[in-house]
C-alpha cells in the first residue's frame, strides 16, 4: 500500500505536500493500535479499522477528486485481493471511526470504534455542539456530510498521542469552528494568541509561556488553533516547527523561569521515577508538555505562501496530519441552505428547492464573476462559505422583516379603508334616516302645539279656583280663633286626667311578659284577676266576654303594647258603665291586688286610670263637639269641595306638564339626532370627498402590497445576494449579475419576483435616497447602492474610497449621532472606540490601508457575547459593554487594495470609487456653485426641500391611518379626528403641490444647469485620466480634494464672458491646461506624452470618435496565439521590407477596419514602391500615406498604419495626433518654477519632490527660502537615514510651531517611518502659517498614500527635448545673472554652456549610443560652470585681456565639472564636444558658426542684444522636437530610442485599459515547461573530455592550447549544470522531488523564453532569448569541436568564446615568444579584411588570426574603400567582414585616419564597473574621428 502510494502520488509544486514517509506509516499502525477486541470483535471490523487509518493518513491529505480515486481504488483492490468474502463489508462508506460517543458522559470509557453512519455522527456531535454552546460562544453550525467527515478527523487526530495537524482551506471553510469543536468533544481546550498592533517574536514567546505553563504545570490538554492570520512574522512559524518536531520551543523560559518551574515539578517528577538531577525534572516537564499538547495548523491555499512555508518549515507537512478541505460540494450547500431554509414558514413549500436551487446558483456565479474580476480589472473578491452563510441569513432575516413591514402596512391601509367603507355605509343609511326623521319631527312640533293651547286654558281655569279657595280659607280663620278659645279650655280639663292615665301606661310598661303569661297559665284564675280581664275586654270592644276570650286576647304577641296604644277617646259610654259595673261588683282595692297577681294588679290601674280619664272626657266632649260642629258645618264642606275641584285641576295640569314635556323632549330627541345625522352625513361627506383619492390609491396600493408580499420571495432572495456578494464589484458587473444573471434565473425557476425588478425600490424608499442626497451622496445609481450596503448589510462595511465620497458622506449622516473618529495610526484608538461601543455612537476608522488591526476583529465580526441583561464584545484583554445602536464604518484611501479572503468575510467591502456619470454630477454642483450661485442654492434648498416634503408627506400618510386605525366609537362622531384628517389632508395637498411644483422647478434648474454640464463632464474625464495614472506609478496620487481645488481655482481664472458657450469654452481650455500643467509637475518626464496622449484618447472617445477595438489593435496589435491561420485572414508576406509582426498587424487591421483598410494588403502587394518609399521616408508620420489613402482617413486610424509599418515613428505620431486634436500646448509640459510651486501650497500640504537621477532641489528651495525671506535659520535641512527618525520628529514638531520650513531628503531610505511621519502630519491641528514641510524621495512602491494624496508633487527631471530643456534652463537663469559680468562675450557664452548642457543631458535617452553609461548631469554643474565663466571672464576683462582663455575653460568645464562624472574613457564625447563648441571660431563673422543647421531648422547663438529676451525669443522659435543629427548622432540613433518609447507607451496604455483576460487555450503551464525542458535535454551534447585532449596536446601546450582548455573547462562546467538542472526540473515536476526556489525560478525562465539564472551565470554575456541563445549555443560547441579534432580555427568566432580576451592576451603571448619581444611592450592592432564571411577564409593567418562574428553599431562598413561611412537608414548594425588581429611592438605601432573603437561583448557595451570591454579595434575612417566619437561608435560581440 505504501509502497503503491509513494510511486503513484509524488509530490509537484501544487501538491508540495504530497511527501510519505515512514511516519505515515507508523501513524497507521498507532491508530490500529488504539482498537480493543469489545468494538472490533471479527476480522471484517479490524480490516474495516485498517482502512479507515489508511485513509486518514494517506487519503485525507490529497488534493483532488483523480488522486483521491487513486488512493480509494488501490485500498479496495489490496482488500479484493486477500479478504474477498468481507470486502463489501470493508469497503462501505462512509468511513467514520472516533470516540466520541462517549464523549459527554465523563464516567464511560472512551472506546475507538465505527460510527457506521452520517445520521448517527450527526446526533452525537448535534448533542456534544448543544452542550458546547451552552458554556461557549455559540456556534451555529450545520452538520453536512463533509463537515461531519472532517469533524470526525479533526477529532481523532487530537486523541490521538502527539497528534498534530495541518489543515488547509480557504478563509470561512470552517477550520477554525470545527476544530474548537472536535476539541471540546476531544476534552481539550482550546488555546488562540490574540493579535494586537506591534505583536512580534517577543510577545509570542510570552504568549507560549502561558500554554507551556498550562500544559505543563496546570496539566491541561490543550489544543494550540494557529491560523494564517496569527502569523505576523514568519519567524513564528521557527517556533511552530520546533514545537511540532520537538515539543519545545529552544530557550523559551529564561534561567529563572526554568529554575521555577523545576522547583514546582521536583516533586512530581520523582513520584514519576525521574531522577532528581535539574536535567530529567526539565526533560519531564517536556515530555508531560508534549503529551499534552496538540497543534492545529489552519491555513489557506491561496497563492503560493503555503508552498513556502511547508518547504522552510518542514515540521509542518512531516509531523501533522493534513486534511485538505476542498470547496464546499453542492452537496454541502443545499444542505446547508435547506438546513437554513426548511424550517421556514414564509417560503411555500412548493419554492423551497427553487429557492434554495438559486441560492447555490447565486453563490457560485459569484465565483465566476469574481475570476473575470480579477482578469479585466485586477481587483480581487473573496467568496467564502462565511459570505455564503450571511447570504442565507440576510434572506431570512431580510424575508421576515420586509414581510412583517408590509403586513403592518396592510393592516393599516386595510384599518384606514375599513373605517372609510364604514363611513360610506353610513352615509347610506343616514340619508335614509334622515328623511323618516325629519317628517317625525315635524309632527311632534305639531302635537306639543296643541298640547300647549288645551294646558293654557286649563291653567286659566284653575287660576280662578284658586282665589275663591284663598277667600274662604280667610273666613275659616276668623272662625278658627274662637273655637281655639274653647278648645283651650277643653284641653285644660283634660290635661288634668291625662298623668293618671300615663301613670297607668307606665304600670303597664312595668310589667313583664311572664307576669302576663303566668295569669294566661291559670285554668281558673282569682275572681278579682278574670274580673279585670274581662274589663279589659269590654274596654277593648270584645263581644264575647268570658275568661277564654280573655285567654285568647292575652296570647297575642303585642298584647301589653296594645294596651299602651289603646285609643281611650274612643271607649263609648255603653262600655264604661259595663265596666264600672265590673269594678263595682270587684270589691278589691289595688293594695290587695297586689298581693293577687304582680300583673292583675298593673292591669287593675291601667283600667282605673283609663275611667278617670272618661269621666273627666265626658264633661269636655259637648264642649268640643259644640265648636266643631259650630264651625265646620259649612266651611269644611265648601272647602273641601274648592280644594278638590284645585286638586283636579292641579292634577290634570301635572298630567299636561308631563305629556308637554315629554313631547318636547321626544322633539328634541329627534331635533337633535336629526343634527347628529346631518354633522355625520357631513362628516362623512367629508372623510369620503377628502380621502376620496386615498381611498382609491390604498384600495391599489393594498392589493399592490398583497402582491409584492408574495413577490417578496424572489424580491428578497436577489437583494440578499446582493448585500452579501456585491460591494467590492464595480457597477458594471453588479449590474451584470444582478439584472441578467439573477434575475433571469429567478424567473425561470418560477419563483415569484417583482417586474421590472429593482433592488432600490425593495431596500431603501425616496424619501430615504432624497435624505443621502442632502447628506452629500452623489444620486447615481452605484452610489445609491452603496448607500444601501453601508446601510443594510449584515456586515459593517469597509469603504474602498480613493476619492473619500463615503468619509464625508458618513461623516454628515452621523454627525447628529455623535461620530466618533481615529485611524489604526492614532495612538488610543481602542479608548475612543472602547468609549464609542459602551455608549452605543457610530465609529468610523478612517485611511484603513490593507492591514487591519487583528485587535479589532471581534468587533468587525459582531462576536458579541452574553446574554439577556449584559451584552459585551471582548477588545484586546478587555470587556466592552456593548450598546446594539453602536455602528463601525471603515474606510480605505487606496484605490485597490488586497484584501485576504479573510476580511471579505469579515467586513462588508464596498467600492465607492467614484463614476463618470457620479463625478460629473458633483463638478455641475461645483460650477453652477460659482457661475449661478442662487440657481445652486436654489436647486440645494429644493433638494433639502424635496427631502423634507417627502418625509413630511410620508409622515403625514402615516398619521392620517394612524388616526383612522385607533379611532374608537363612532368615527363620524369623533369632530377632533375629522378636523385632524381634513387639516392632515389639506397639508398633505400643500405638500404634494409643493413637490409638482418642486418637481418642474427643479426640472427648470437642471435644464439651466445642463447648459455647463459640458464642462463638468470635460472635468470628470479629466480627473479619471488623472487618477488612472497611479496604475502606471505608485506616486502619481491625485486625490479628489486636491483636483477639485485645481477646478476651482480654473473656473476663477478663465475668462468671464456673458454668452455662455463662450464661457464654456474658456472654462474647458483653462481647465484642461490647468490639470494638464498640475499633473505634469508630478509625473516623470517618460510619461507625460502618456498623459497627454490618454487624455486626447478619452476625449475623443467620449466624443464617440475612436473605438476601443481599435485602440487595443493600436496598443497590441495583432495578438492572435495561432498569427491569423486561419483563411481568410492568413496571407503569406509578399515583400521582404515589411517586419514580419508588422504584416499579421496589416491583415489583422484589414479585419477590423473594413471600412477604411479593407484592400490594404492587397494594395501593399500590388503598389510596391510606393509604399516602399513612405516606409523609407525618415517622417513617415508627416508626409501623406501612398495611394487612396492620402484622404479622408482619420487621425487615428493613420496611427494605427504607422504602427504596422515603423513603430519608431509612433511616437512622433502621437506627438502630432495629440496637437491636432487638443493643442500644441499638450505637448510642452509647463516649466517647474518653485515661486508657483510655493503659492500652491499649504501648511497642511506637504511639497514632495519625486528625484531622478541628477535632480537636485535643495539648492533651489534655498534660493526660494533666501527670496521669500525664509533664509538662514527658518529652513532646516535633514538627510534621512537610519536613526534619524527621532530628530527628523523634533525638528517637525519644532517647525510647525515656529513657521519654518523643513526639507527631509531621501525619504525612500526610511519607507516604514514614513507611516510616523503620515499620524504625525494627520495630528496636525492649528500649524504656523508659514510652516512649509519639503520631502524629497524616490519613486517607491511603498511610499504612504496618505501623504502622496494630500502632497503636492514635483518631480525634478530635465524637460525631454532640446528646446524644453532650453527653456527650463533659462526660467532659472535671470536677467540679474546674465548682467554679473561686463564681458561682452559672456551672454553667449552662458548660452553655449546651456546648449552643451541640454546636448550632454539629451544624449541620454538614446541609451547605449548616447552614453556607455547614463551619468547625472544636473543643474549644479550647470550652476558651477556658469560661476567658473564668469569668474574667469571678469579677470579677462579687468585685465584687459581680449583673448578669452580657452584651455582653461575648456578643462575646467570638460574635464573637471562634467568630465569629472564621466568614468568610461570612450564617453568621450564630453571633449569632442569641447572642441566644437568653444573657441574664437563661434564669433567668426565671415563664417557665422552653427550648432547644427539644415532646411527646417537652425541651432545657432542669437545675436547679443545685451539682455535675455534674443535668447528666450530663440528658444521659443525652436521646434519641439529635434532629431539627433543636433547632438553628432545619426537619424538611426532615435529609432532604437523611439521602438522603445512606442513599445513602454504600448505597454503603460496596455495597464490603463480595462483588460478583457482573454487567455488562449491550449497545453498547461507545467507540461509546457517539460516539452522545453525535454527539448533543451534532447540539444546537450556530451561532456569533453579534458584529460584526452589534454595528452593529445602533449608536452608543450600552446598560449592558444591553454585557452581551448580553459574554455573547455567551463564549458563543460555549463553542460553539466544545464543537464542535472534540467533532469531535477523533469523530477519535479513529476513530483518525485521536491520543488526548489532554484528549480521554481529555472521553470519561470523556460516558461518566459529566459535564459535560467544559473545557467547564466556559467556562460558568455548575452541579452538573446533563449531560442536565439541555444543557436548561439550549438554554435559554441561545434567552434570547440572543430578546434579539439581540426586544431585551431582559421578564423576565430570571438562570441563563441566564454572570455574571449583570453584568446588574444594568448595570440600576444604566442608572437612575443615566437619574436622574442616583450610582452608589456606589445600590443594588437586591426585590419578589416575583404571578405565578408568566415568560410570564404582559406588559411590561417600567417601572423595574427583572423575573427569574425563582430558588429558595427552608429556607423557603416564601405567594404570597397575599406573605411566608415554613415549607416544607411534604419540599419541599426552591421555585421563587419572578418577582421585581422594582428600582435605588434607598441613602438611600431603609427595609425593614421583611424577610430579606436572599442569592442564589447553585447550591446549593452560596459557597465560603471567596467565589465564587456573585450579589446580595442582600428577601424580607418576618412571622416574627422570626433564625427564618430559623437555618433557612439562601437563594435559587438553578439547581435541580440
Amino acid at each position: 500500500m505504501y509502497k503503491n502510494i509513494v510511486n503513484d502520488l509524488p509530490p509537484t509544486p501544487s501538491k508540495f505536500h504530497y511527501i510519505f514517509n515512514l511516519r505515515d506509516l507508523s501513524r497507521v499502525y498507532q491508530g490500529i493500535c488504539t482498537s480493543t477486541p469489545e468494538r472490533f470483535p471479527k476480522l471484517e471490523n479490524f480490516i474495516r479499522l485498517w482502512r479507515n487509518e489508511c485513509l486518514r493518513v494517506f487519503h485525507d491529505r490529497l488534493i483532488d477528486q483523480k488522486d483521491k480515486t487513486i488512493v480509494q481504488v488501490l485500498i479496495q483492490k489490496l482488500v479484493e485481493e486477500n479478504f474477498p468474502k468481507i470486502e463489501e463489508f470493508v469497503s462501505r462508506d462512509p468511513c467514520l471511526f472516533g470516540d466520541y460517543r462517549t464523549a459527554l458522559q465523563e464516567s464511560e470509557p472512551r472506546l475507538y470504534e465505527d460510527v457506521q453512519d452520517f445520521d448517527a455522527a450527526k446526533a452525537l456531535f448535534q448533542e456534544i455542539l448543544e452542550e458546547y454552546n451552552e458554556d461557549h460562544t455559540a456556534m451555529n453550525l450545520v452538520l453536512f456530510e463533509d463537515a461531519l467527515d472532517h469533524l470526525t478527523r479533526i477529532h481523532r487526530i487530537i486523541r490521538m498521542d502527539h497528534g498534530h495537524s495541518l489543515l488547509v482551506g480557504v478563509g470561512g471553510s470552517g477550520k477554525q469552528s470545527l476544530t474548537k469543536l472536535a476539541s471540546f468533544s476531544a476534552g481539550c481546550d482550546v488555546f488562540e494568541i490574540a493579535l494586537s498592533r506591534g505583536y512580534d517574536e517577543t510577545a509570542f514567546r510570552e504568549d507560549l509561556k502561558v500554554l507551556y505553563n498550562k500544559l505543563g504545570i496546570e496539566n491541561k490538554k490543550t489544543v494550540f488553533l494557529f491560523t494564517d492570520s496569527h502569523v505576523a512574522e514568519e519567524g513564528f512559524l521557527e517556533l511552530i516547527n520546533n514545537m511540532l518536531t520537538s515539543g519545545m520551543v529552544p530557550a523559551l523560559f529564561a534561567d529563572d523561569e526554568k529554575e521555577g518551574i523545576i522547583g514546582s515539578m521536583r516533586d512530581e517528577a520523582s513520584k514519576n521515577g525521574f531522577g532528581p538531577a535539574k536535567e530529567s525534572i526539565w526533560q519531564y516537564f517536556v515530555s508531560k508538555c508534549r503529551d499534552n499538547l496538540h497543534i492545529v495548523l489552519a491555513m489557506s491555499p491561496v497563492g503560493d505562501q503555503l508552498r513556502v512555508r511547508c518547504r522552510n518549515f518542514p515540521g509542518m507537512v512531516n509531523n501533522t496530519v493534513i486534511d485538505w478541505f476542498m470547496p464546499w460540494p453542492e452537496q454541502a450547500l443545499f444542505a446547508v441552505a435547506t438546513s437554513f431554509l426548511g424550517e421556514n414558514q414564509m417560503i411555500p413549500e412548493e419554492h423551497v428547492d427553487q429557492v434554495v436551487g438559486h441560492i447555490v446558483f447565486a453563490h457560485q456565479s459569484v465565483g465566476k464573476y469574481s475570476e473575470l474580476f480579477a482578469q479585466k480589472l485586477r481587483r480581487n473578491n473573496y467568496v467564502t462559505p462565511k459570505n455564503y452563510l450571511d447570504f442565507i441569513n440576510s434572506y431570512n432575516s431580510l424575508l421576515e422583516k420586509k414581510d412583517q413591514e408590509i403586513l403592518k402596512m396592510c393592516e393599516r391601509l386595510d384599518g384606514g379603508l375599513q373605517k372609510l367603507s364604514e363611513a360610506t355605509e353610513q352615509l347610506n343609511e343616514l340619508n335614509k334616516k334622515l328623511a323618516v326623521q325629519k317628517v317625525a319631527v315635524t309632527e311632534k312640533t305639531e302635537a306639543c302645539r296643541t298640547l300647549l293651547n288645551d294646558i293654557t286654558i286649563k291653567t286659566q281655569t284653575a287660576t280662578e279656583k284658586k282665589e275663591l279657595a284663598s277667600a274662604k280659607a280667610t273666613e275659616i280663620e276668623e272662625q278658627n280663633k274662637i273655637i281655639a278659645v274653647e278648645k283651650k279650655d277643653a284641653e285644660e280639663s283634660l290635661a288634668e286626667a291625662m298623668p293618671a292615665l300615663e301613670a297607668a301606661r307606665l304600670a303597664l310598661q312595668d310589667l313583664d311578659k311572664s307576669d302576663v303569661t303566668e295569669i294566661r297559665s291559670f285554668a281558673k284564675p282569682p275572681k278579682a284577676v278574670q274580673t279585670i280581664c274581662e274589663c279589659i275586654l269590654v274596654m277593648k270592644g270584645y263581644r264575647e266576654i268570658s275568661w277564654k276570650t280573655a285567654k285568647a286576647m292575652m296570647s297575642e304577641g303585642n298584647f301589653l303594647k296594645s294596651l299602651m296604644e289603646m285609643d281611650v277617646d274612643g271607649i263609648g259610654s255603653n262600655q264604661i258603665r259595663t265596666v264600672k259595673g265590673f269594678l263595682k261588683v270587684l270589691g278589691v282595692g289595688l293594695p290587695e291586688m297586689k298581693g293577687i297577681s304582680t300583673a292583675g294588679h298593673g292591669m287593675m290601674k291601667f283600667v282605673e286610670a283609663v275611667m278617670g280619664y272618661c269621666e273627666v272626657a265626658r264633661e269636655i266632649k259637648p264642649k268640643r263637639e259644640k265648636a266643631r260642629l259650630l264651625l265646620k258645618a259649612d266651611y269644611d264642606r265648601e272647602l273641601d269641595k274648592i280644594n278638590k275641584e284645585l286638586a283636579a285641576l292641579s292634577e290634570e295640569l301635572n298630567a299636561l306638564g308631563l305629556k308637554y314635556e315629554q313631547a318636547i323632549a321626544e322633539q328634541r330627541q329627534l331635533q337633535e339626532e336629526a343634527e347628529i345625522m346631518e354633522r355625520r352625513l357631513r362628516a362623512a361627506d367629508k372623510l369620503i370627498s377628502g380621502l376620496g383619492s386615498e381611498n382609491v390609491r390604498w384600495n391599489i396600493e393594498l392589493q399592490e402590497l398583497k402582491e409584492r408580499r408574495v413577490r417578496l420571495l424572489g424580491d428578497c432572495l436577489i437583494s440578499s445576494a446582493f448585500l452579501s456578494y456585491e460591494g467590492a464589484f464595480s457597477w458594471e458587473f453588479r449590474n451584470s449579475m444582478v439584472y441578467e444573471d439573477w434575475v433571469k434565473n429567478v424567473a425561470q425557476r418560477k419563483i415569484p419576483l417583482s417586474d421590472p425588478f429593482r433592488l432600490e425600490s425593495l431596500l431603501t424608499d425616496e424619501v430615504e435616497i432624497s435624505k443621502w442626497g442632502s447628506e452629500g451622496l452623489p444620486p447615481d445609481e452605484l452610489s445609491i447602492q452603496n448607500g444601501i450596503l453601508t446601510t443594510r448589510a449584515s456586515r459593517f462595511p469597509l469603504c474602498i474610497d480613493p476619492q473619500e465620497q463615503a468619509l464625508s458622506w458618513i461623516r454628515k449622516k452621523e454627525e447628529k449621532n455623535n461620530l466618533k473618529e481615529s485611524s489604526f495610526n492614532s495612538p488610543d484608538f481602542l479608548k475612543q472606540l472602547e468609549l464609542a461601543i459602551k455608549y452605543g455612537f457610530p465609529f468610523l476608522f478612517k485611511d484603513v490601508d490593507e492591514y487591519i488591526d487583528p485587535v479589532i476583529d471581534n468587533v468587525l465580526e459582531k462576536d458579541v457575547k452574553g446574554g439577556q441583561g449584559r451584552e459585551f464584545v471582548v477588545l484586546g484583554d478587555k470587556e466592552v459593554d456593548y450598546d446594539s445602536n453602536f455602528k463601525l464604518y471603515l474606510t480605505s484611501k487606496l484605490s485597490n487594495p488586497r484584501y485576504s479572503p479573510a476580511v471579505f468575510g469579515k467586513a462588508m467591502i464596498i467600492n465607492y470609487t467614484v463614476t463618470l456619470k457620479g463625478l460629473e454630477d458633483q463638478l455641475l454642483s461645483v460650477i453652477v456653485k460659482f457661475e449661478r450661485k442662487e440657481l445652486e442654492e436654489q436647486r440645494e434648498r429644493l433638494i433639502q426641500e424635496t427631502s423634507e416634503n417627502k418625509k413630511l408627506l410620508k409622515d403625514l400618510e402615516d398619521s392620517l391611518l394612524r388616526e383612522l386605525a385607533t379611532s374608537k366609537g363612532n368615527m363620524l362622531d369623533n369632530t377632533e379626528l375629522i378636523e385632524t384628517l381634513d387639516e392632515t389632508k389639506s397639508k398633505a395637498t400643500e405638500v404634494t403641490e409643493k413637490l409638482a411644483m418642486a418637481a418642474k422647478t427643479s426640472a427648470d434648474i437642471d435644464k439651466l444647469r445642463d447648459g455647463y454640464r459640458p464642462a463638468a463632464r470635460r472635468g470628470a474625464i479629466l480627473f479619471f485620466v488623472l487618477s488612472e495614472m497611479a496604475v502606471i506609478n505608485n506616486m502619481y496620487q491625485f486625490s479628489l480634494a486636491s483636483f477639485l481645488g485645481v477646478f476651482d481655482f480654473s473656473l476663477r481664472k478663465s475668462l468671464p464672458d456673458s454668452i455662455l458657450h463662450k464661457r464654456l469654452k474658456n472654462i474647458i481650455d483653462t481647465l484642461t491646461h490647468n490639470i494638464y500643467n498640475y499633473a505634469c509637475t508630478g509625473l516623470f518626464e517618460k510619461h507625460k506624452l502618456l498623459f497627454s496622449f490618454q487624455m486626447t484618447i478619452k476625449l475623443e472617445q467620449d466624443q464617440g470618435h475612436t473605438a476601443q477595438e481599435e485602440l487595443d489593435f493600436f496598443y497590441k496589435g495583432n495578438i492572435a496565439l495561432e498569427k491569423s491561420r486561419q483563411a481568410p485572414f492568413f496571407r503569406k508576406k509578399p515583400h521582404d521590407w515589411i517586419p514580419d509582426q508588422g504584416w499579421q498587424d496589416i491583415v489583422e487591421l484589414a479585419r477590423i477596419l473594413p471600412d477604411v483598410y479593407q484592400s490594404l494588403p492587397d494594395d501593399v502587394q500590388r503598389q510596391e514602391e510606393a509604399w516602399k518609399n513612405w516606409y523609407d521616408h525618415d517622417t513617415p508620420e508627416i508626409i501623406p500615406i501612398p495611394g487612396k489613402y492620402k484622404e479622408g482617413v482619420s487621425d487615428f486610424h493613420k496611427l494605427c498604419l504607422l504602427r504596422c509599418f515603423r513603430i519608431d515613428r509612433v511616437i512622433r505620431a502621437i506627438t502630432n495626433y495629440v496637437i491636432t486634436k487638443v493643442g500644441e500646448l499638450y505637448v510642452q509640459p509647463p516649466i517647474i518654477s518653485f515661486e508657483s510651486i510655493y503659492e500652491q501650497s499649504s501648511p497642511v500640504s506637504p511639497i514632495v519632490f519625486i528625484l531622478s537621477p541628477g535632480s537636485d532641489p535643495a539648492s533651489d528651495l534655498m534660493k526660494l527660502a533666501e527670496r521669500s525671506g525664509f533664509g538662514g535659520n527658518r529652513l532646516k535641512f535633514l538627510a534621512m537615514g537610519q536613526g534619524q527618525e527621532k530628530v527628523a520628529l523634533q525638528l517637525l514638531e519644532t517647525a510647525i510651531a515656529r513657521g519654518q520650513w523643513l526639507m527631509l531628503q531621501n525619504c525612500h531610505l526610511l519607507v516604514k517611518w514614513l507611516k510616523e511621519l503620515e499620524k504625525a502630519l494627520e495630528r496636525i491641528q492649528k500649524p504656523h502659517p508659514d510652516f512649509r514641510l519639503w520631502l524629497t524621495t524616490e519613486s517607491i512602491p511603498e511610499f504612504p498614500i496618505g501623504i502622496l494624496q494630500r502632497s503636492l508633487k514635483v518631480v525634478t527631471e530635465p524637460p525631454n527635448g532640446l528646446k524644453l530643456n532650453l527653456r527650463n534652463t533659462y526660467h532659472k537663469i535671470t536677467a540679474t545673472m546674465l548682467g554679473e559680468c561686463p564681458h561682452p562675450a559672456y551672454r553667449s557664452l552662458v548660452f553655449v554652456l546651456s546648449f552643451f548642457h541640454a546636448v550632454v543631458q539629451e544624449r541620454r535617452k538614446y541609451g547605449k549610443i548616447g552614453w556607455n553609461i547614463s551619468y547625472d548631469f544636473n543643474e549644479s554643474d550647470h550652476t558651477v560652470c556658469m560661476d567658473i565663466l564668469k569668474t574667469y571672464l571678469i579677470k579677462a576683462h579687468e585685465l584687459g585681456d581680449e583673448k578669452i582663455p580657452w584651455g582653461s575653460l575648456k578643462y575646467l568645464i570638460g574635464e573637471v565639472m562634467y568630465g569629472g562624472r564621466a568614468i568610461d574613457n570612450f564617453d568621450r564625447v564630453l571633449t569632442t564636444y569641447m572642441e566644437e563648441y568653444f573657441g574664437d571660431f563661434i564669433f567668426d563673422t565671415f563664417q557665422p558658426f552653427h550648432f547644427f543647421h539644415n532646411e527646417d531648422v537652425d541651432y545657432r547663438i542669437p545675436e547679443d542684444e545685451g539682455n535675455k529676451d534674443s535668447y528666450v525669443e530663440l528658444i521659443e522659435g525652436l521646434p519641439l522636437t529635434n532629431t539627433p543629427e543636433v547632438f553628432g548622432l545619426h537619424p538611426n540613433a532615435e529609432i532604437g530610442y523611439y521602438t522603445q518609447a512606442a513599445r513602454n507607451i504600448w505597454e503603460n496604455l496596455v495597464d490603463l485599459q480595462p483588460q478583457t483576460g482573454d487567455s488562449g487555450g491550449g497545453i498547461s503551464r507545467d507540461d509546457f515547461i517539460n516539452n522545453v525542458a525535454k527539448d533543451i535535454q534532447n540539444k546537450i551534447p556530451a561532456l569533453f573530455e579534458l584529460d584526452k585532449i589534454h595528452r593529445e596536446f602533449g608536452g608543450t601546450v600552446s598560449p592558444t592550447s591553454v585557452v581551448l582548455l580553459q574554455e573547455l573547462e567551463r564549458w563543460n562546467k555549463l553542460i553539466e549544470r544545464m543537464a542535472k538542472s534540467l533532469v531535477e526540473l523533469q523530477r519535479a515536476l513529476a513530483g518525485e522531488v521536491g520543488m526548489s526556489n532554484e528549480l521554481d525560478d529555472l521553470a519561470k525562465a523556460l516558461f518566459n523564453g529566459q535564459i535560467p539564472t544559473i545557467w547564466r551565470k556559467l556562460a558568455p554575456d548575452t541579452l538573446k532569448s533563449l531560442g536565439n541563445w541555444m543557436e548561439h549555443f550549438k554554435k559554441r560547441f561545434d567552434q570547440y569541436t572543430f578546434w579539439v579534432v581540426e586544431g585551431e580555427p582559421a578564423v576565430m568566432w570571438l562570441s563563441g568564446l566564454h572570455i574571449p580576451e583570453s584568446y588574444l592576451t594568448a595570440l600576444v603571448q604566442a608572437t612575443c615568444r615566437k619574436n622574442g619581444w616583450p610582452l608589456d611592450r606589445s600590443t594588437l592592432y586591426t585590419q578589416v579584411t575583404q571578405w565578408q564571411s568566415a568560410e570564404e577564409v582559406a588559411e590561417r593567418a600567417h601572423q595574427g588570426c583572423f575573427v569574425s562574428g563582430l558588429y558595427l553599431e552608429g556607423a557603416s562598413w564601405d567594404v570597397e574603400n575599406c573605411c566608415l561611412i554613415k549607416p544607411k537608414p534604419k540599419q541599426l548594425v552591421q555585421e563587419l567582414p572578418v577582421l585581422k588581429v594582428i600582435p605588434i611592438e607598441a613602438h611600431r605601432l603609427k595609425l593614421q585616419n583611424t577610430l579606436s573603437t572599442p569592442v564589447y561583448t553585447t550591446s549593452m557595451r560596459r557597465n560603471a564597473m567596467g565589465v564587456g570591454l573585450v579589446f580595442i579595434a582600428d577601424l580607418h575612417t576618412s571622416e574627422h574621428i570626433s564625427h564618430w566619437v559623437l555618433q557612439g561608435v562601437c563594435l559587438t560581440l553578439n547581435s541580440d
